[in-house]
C-alpha cells in the first residue's frame, strides 16, 4: 500500500546524510540558504514542507 503522501525532495546541512535516492536531495552548509530553497522549491511545487527533529527539511505532497 503506497503512503498517503509523496516526498517531493530532501534537504539537508548535514554532509553524512546525503544519499542518493528517489527525491530530490540538496545540501546547503549555509542554513539560512538552505530555509530558503526549501520554502523555494515547496512553493515552486506547490507542497507542503516537515522540518524533521534533526533539521533536515522534506518537501511532501498529501
Amino acid at each position: 500500500m503506497k503512503p498517503p503522501y509523496q516526498i517531493l525532495a530532501y534537504l539537508t546541512s548535514n554532509r553524512d546524510r546525503v544519499i542518493n535516492g528517489g527525491p530530490l536531495l540538496l545540501y546547503s552548509e549555509d542554513l539560512e540558504e538552505l530555509k530558503e530553497m526549501t520554502v523555494d522549491i515547496a512553493k515552486g511545487l506547490k507542497a507542503d514542507v516537515v522540518q524533521m527533529t534533526n533539521g533536515d527539511y522534506l518537501v511532501i505532497r498529501i
